[in-house]
């Protein structure tokens, strides 16, 4: 009878609802980005007006930035993995070895610009990058332009200045890297990089001006030296369980406004901001150099060993094709290059 009753109670309080009310949807989307990046502020929020238009106001998207309690850089995917948010912007290289092979697309002078990057890691993330993402919906992958290297003090006119340097290093690629060069690799958070450059316990970091900017440390580093020497990626994952349990009208929403779509976006928004960027920190008296294009033509073999070293210790963790996916992206990435 208590059973009985209770369900009659249950019953008459949803008709009690306004229509439809039960029908909500809400998802928890975050980054580690702060609010006033464009990956927050333009991609995010438009993805989540969008989707609540196309599904007439049946799902919300709520969004939590990188100063949310869901903003660490750390924590992105895993806390999708939990069921914590149901979709998230991480950084590949953090934490190590959370996706090693799409991390093969940070090696140097595999690519230099987004959107080659971009369209080779997302086109090969249902075959040889696809085991990264068990238990995952992929809504993208991208890549950054090509990065440099930004110095408080010491200005840098070719990779071997950069010798002894501390440089912060946003991934185990790029540290490597850094090691082969002679330059002392640090590894920290993206908003940590600012009291490091203050307090002096960083010489200087490989970023870009977009990051520079959107970290608000422009006024901290005095020179550039534009490399182009590697890219830095970034996944966009969504729960597979909260995917699969969702509506076919609104799985179909979510496909549309994500994957193919940010692949052409996500380039677009990188160069743009790339662009205005440069403006604002060489208005604050950023000196860039630019190495010859006849010294670059040298770095894929002057850096090969640094990529043979790098596969062999992803051979060695067991991922076995490592040098077929490496081989494979330097290819897509010299095809996408030829069509620009």
């Amino acid at each position: 009878m208590k059973t009985r009753m209770l369900t009659i109670a249950v019953a008459t309080l949803l008709l009690g609802q306004p229509a439809g009310a039960q029908d909500k949807i809400e998802l928890k989307a975050s980054t580690f980005v702060p609010p006033a990046h464009w990956f927050f502020s333009e991609i995010l929020t438009h993805w989540a007006a969008e989707v609540a238009k196309r599904t007439n106001g049946k799902v919300m998207v709520r969004l939590f930035a990188g100063n949310s309690p869901f903003g660490n850089v750390m924590n992105q995917a895993d806390q999708v993995a939990a069921g914590v948010t149901d979709a998230a912007i991480g950084l590949n290289g953090v934490p190590r070895g959370r996706v090693p092979r799409t991390l093969i697309m940070e090696l140097p002078m595999i690519a230099t610009t987004s959107e080659v990057a971009t369209k080779t890691v997302w086109s090969m993330r249902e075959s040889h990058l696809a085991e990264d993402y068990k238990g995952f919906k992929v809504l993208g992958l991208n890549c950054s332009t090509g990065i440099g290297f930004f110095t408080r003090d010491k200005k840098i006119e070719s990779l071997a200045d950069l010798k002894g340097l501390r440089i912060r290093a946003p991934s185990s690629q790029v540290q490597a890297t850094l090691q082969h060069i002679g330059a002392v690799p640090v590894t920290m958070g993206p908003v940590q990089i600012y009291e490091a450059l203050e307090k002096r316990t960083l010489d200087g970091i490989a970023m870009i001006y977009d990051g520079l900017v959107g970290f608000r440390i422009e006024n901290l580093v005095k020179h550039y030296y534009r490399s182009e020497l590697m890219v830095i990626c970034f996944h966009a994952v969504m729960n597979e369980k909260k995917f699969a349990s969702l509506p076919a009208d609104v799985k179909k929403v979510i496909d549309e406004t994500t994957g193919d779509a940010w692949a052409e976006a996500f380039p677009k928004a990188w160069e743009k901001s790339e662009v205005d960027s440069e403006k604002i920190a060489r208005a604050k008296g950023i000196v860039e150099v630019r190495p010859p294009q006849e010294v670059r033509a040298k770095w894929r073999a002057e850096f090969k060993p640094v990529v043979d070293q790098q596969l062999a210790e992803l051979e060695k963790q067991g991922i076995r094709d490592a040098r077929a996916i490496y081989d494979e992206m330097v290819k897509r990435a010299d095809e996408f290059a030829k069509k620009k």
